[in-house]
């Protein structure tokens, strides 16, 4: 009894001074990948501030070198991220037959001149706390085959990173693996890509355990290839019927067989991680597919927005096949989904945004019934920036420098609308108190002072 007596005081004690839950995972506390933690936009432990401007909650702004449209990512007192500095080394532009170019031209695919200067490719590592650069490392000096969207940017890939290594791609220039001090460990080239339009490259890596997952979707050959982290060496390849996507793969744990989902214009398919084999697929997309997925326990939801719009509400334990508008689907929607965006998921609610526009709906995920839709964003002037949430609260941050806060939630309502000078297209990062935001030209942390 005294035994029993004293366990119950002691649960009692450690629950009065919050010891008990289980501490946080250090994935759960860093930003270490596109999207976050679990991969849907969220930091399960982030508390960022409400508030900031210029003169306000900034603990730093650096300047960046060169340009790259790659969020950063965050894991202990370091953030990491990649960007391309254009040099003053020129070649002569190497002309292309059209036989030679597969990609499409139309209306709104004329295609730019390739770029005749030499650019550096470079991953750096900044201090958490005052912005300075530990380490920067050029990975490759090449001439880029394709000019990229006139909104793109040569950099657009996020690194990822599991607190032991570092891994950053940039897409036709390779993917680099480095230990967290900046040595390079191995480099991998999976060849070259023809993006439609030439519109450039920006699919992000996925990582789990031991095995890194990189999407290859263009307008040549495309495939899909997991890898040793530890060596880059190459443990599977299966070829995909798609064209150009630049949706970044999610893992998800199905039992004890984690898949790759992947969301592209013919299919939204999912891989056996260890195997490759495909386990089910499900059409329902457009063209033009860059959101990336997100998932719950029981359901995963992918999108595009393009010209039609499409959500499809997944449920994948048990799916086998093609579960094309079978049971499988719990229920989809045809209208407000974005173009560039990826959408946030934050407990059993979906935020998104239309197309490119500052225009925001949110959704019930177990019952695929809107909270509200159509809901326009005062002050901000068009998104490519991914929304991410922390501490019951949604951040959406707008191409003109615009941000606002909303209160996570079903109904709609600003917690505070906030304003700095850059333009935003890299989608931000949370990490502990502090909000990171990459613009054109500066890099912000926002952390109160």
């Amino acid at each position: 009894m005294r035994s029993t007596a004293m366990s119950v005081l002691l649960v009692i004690f450690c629950t009065s001074i919050g010891f008990a839950e289980a501490p946080a995972s250090p994935a759960d506390r860093n930003w270490g990948q596109w999207r976050g933690p679990q991969a849907n936009g969220v930091a399960p432990h982030g508390n960022p501030p409400i508030q900031w401007s210029e003169s306000k909650n900034v603990r730093w702004k650096v300047e960046l070198p060169g340009s790259g449209l790659a969020s950063p990512i965050v894991w202990g007192d370091r953030v990491y991220i990649q960007t391309v500095i254009k040099t003053d080394k020129q070649v002569e532009p190497v002309k292309k037959a059209e036989s030679e170019d597969p990609s499409p031209r139309g209306r709104f695919g004329r295609r730019s001149e390739p770029p005749t200067h030499v650019y550096k490719f470079v991953v750096m590592a900044l201090d958490r706390q005052s912005g300075k650069t530990v380490w920067s490392y050029t990975v490759r000096e090449a001439v880029p085959h394709e000019a990229g969207h006139p909104s793109a940017s040569q950099a657009s890939g996020s690194p990822i990173t599991d607190g032991q290594h570092l891994f950053a791609h940039f897409g036709s220039r390779g993917l680099y693996c480095f230990d967290m001090q900046g040595k390079l460990i191995w480099e991998k080239d999976l060849g070259q890509m023809t993006t439609r339009h030439g519109f450039g490259e920006g699919s992000s890596p996925a990582l789990h355990g031991d095995t890194i997952v990189v999407n290859w979707d263009h307008e040549g050959d495309s495939f899909i290839v997991a890898l040793d982290k530890n060596t880059g060496a190459e443990r599977w390849r299966r070829s995909r019927d798609e064209v150009t996507s630049w949706s970044t793969p999610l893992i998800v744990q199905r039992d004890k067989a984690p898949q790759v989902i992947v969301s592209a214009t013919n299919q939204v398919r999912a891989y056996d991680l260890a195997t490759g084999d495909v386990v089910w697929q499900c059409g329902g997309l457009g063209a033009n597919c860059i959101p990336s997925p997100v998932a719950d326990a029981g359901q995963v939801y992918a999108m595009s927005g393009y010209r039609n719009g499409a959500l499809l509400a997944i449920r994948y334990p048990g799916a086998k096949g093609d579960v094309t508008d079978s049971a499988a689907v719990a229920w989809k929607v045809t209208r407000g989904t974005p173009y560039v965006p990826s959408p946030a998921l934050y407990g059993e609610t979906l935020y998104f945004l239309e197309k490119n526009t500052a225009i925001l709906s949110c959704y019930n995920t177990r019952t695929g019934k809107a909270f509200y839709t159509n809901q326009r964003l005062e002050g901000i002037s068009g998104v490519y920036a991914s929304p991410v949430a922390a501490a019951d609260r949604v951040y959406i941050v707008g191409r003109n420098g615009t941000a606002q806060v909303l209160k996570h939630g079903p109904k709609y309502e600003v917690l505070a609308t906030n304003k700095l000078d850059d333009e935003f297209d890299s989608s931000p990062a949370i990490a502990g108190d502090e909000l990171y935001l990459r613009g054109r030209t500066h890099l912000y942390c926002i952390a109160r002072k």
